[in-house]
């Protein structure tokens, strides 16, 4: 990323290191934030994603590096100087104010006039689907509802960037399925930019424009959800986002890959001739077919309902294991067919990652 910067960038992470007693979190990161989108920092625990999260809104300073907010270096800003807001894990919301006080919490800080703040107040309540709820108290309020008055209470001081810090964690399922579409809807009202977040693949491959894939510190890919799912850079991406066949394989020219025994067409190229690959190929792009229609032939191991699709477990004769998402149902014993079209087949350098670079 280094020598050229984003039309519309509102942030910009310029070689940003930040060590705890000696040790990198987050390991010489590059990256921008383009206004207007939602961005998803996805990756497990202790990989650097709420380290990035508490940098920007200025909780800590970076050990090395600079942050800009609109090309101006923003690392000696203090948190309560920056045009961001925080929604917290627990909400972080006042147990002994109303719903009204809570989301005006921050103007009378500011000492707004009174008028100005029922207006604010009001708007921002609206926004969240919370109108008529001013006088209720906190611990009368269910889950859902408190995650948006804490969203109330964070965009009612009009920042430029709302950071999101796994607000949905704490929900059941039902409830975060629905916040999830609520969220993604309310940023595309308010028009500002949203940093969610999240160790959860499907709930980061469904609401954001674009997600940052972290793992030990450093950005393993970014782009789009399709991107991502489709075209994994690494094996980490790979198993991380969604469930996937990965094999050793070798390029043998572009265009041909050899894997399972067996060469077959794809539709990659620009790799050295004979080059060391991993292969990728999604449960979903497997077709079971008779054995001898299929390009590979593997036996079933295991067989799950998983209500949608059958999730087969079967393995070919060099001993390697396949995931079979499929519709129809095989007998565990049993020897099947696995066809794939060409346009299935990944082909990743081995130990890439988003900058282009080979890990060492």
């Amino acid at each position: 990323m280094e020598g050229w910067k984003l039309k519309d960038a509102i942030i910009r992470f310029e070689r940003v290191t930040k060590l705890y007693d000696g040790v990198a979190v987050l390991d010489d990161v590059s990256f921008e934030i383009e206004r207007g989108k939602f961005y998803t920092l996805l990756g497990p625990s202790g990989c650097g994603k709420t380290t990035i999260l508490r940098l920007i809104a200025g909780f800590i300073e970076p050990s090395h590096g600079t942050i800009y907010f609109h090309d101006q270096s923003i690392n000696q800003v203090p948190a309560n100087k920056r045009q961001v807001n925080t929604v917290f894990q627990d909400y972080a919301l006042f147990p002994h104010l109303d719903v009204f006080e809570n989301v005006a919490f921050g103007l009378r800080i500011k000492k707004m006039k009174q008028a100005e703040i029922d207006k604010k107040v009001k708007e921002a309540l609206r926004f969240v689907n919370l109108e008529g709820y001013e006088n209720r108290r906190i611990q009368e309020m269910s889950g859902g509802q408190r995650q948006r008055v804490a969203i109330a209470r964070a965009i009612v001081n009009e920042p430029e960037v709302l950071l999101l810090d796994e607000p949905l964690s704490a929900l059941d399922l039902k409830l975060r399925t629905e916040m999830q579409y609520e969220l993604r809807e309310l940023q595309r009202r308010l028009g500002i930019t949203f940093i969610f977040v999240t160790h959860d693949q499907e709930e980061a491959l469904a609401m954001s424009d674009q997600i940052f894939v972290l793992n030990k510190g450093k950005i393993q890919q970014s782009g789009t959800p399709k991107d991502i799912y489709d075209e994994p850079v690494n094996r980490f991406v790979a198993d991380f986002i969604g469930e996937s066949n990965i094999l050793p394989g070798r390029m043998i020219q572009d265009f041909l890959v050899e894997f399972a025994g067996k060469q077959f067409e794809c539709v990659d190229s620009g790799f050295l001739p004979n080059e060391h690959v991993e292969i990728v190929i999604r449960p979903e792009d497997l077709e079971m077919t008779a054995p001898e229609r299929g390009k590979l032939r593997v036996r079933v191991d295991s067989l799950l309902f998983r209500g949608v699709h059958y999730e087969i477990c079967a393995y070919d004769e060099n001993g390697n294991e396949w995931l079979v998402h499929s519709t129809k149902k095989a007998e565990v014993g049993e020897e099947i067919g696995l066809y794939f079209e060409p346009e299935a087949i990944h082909v990743m350098h081995i130990g890439e990652t988003d900058d282009g670079r080979h890990e060492k």
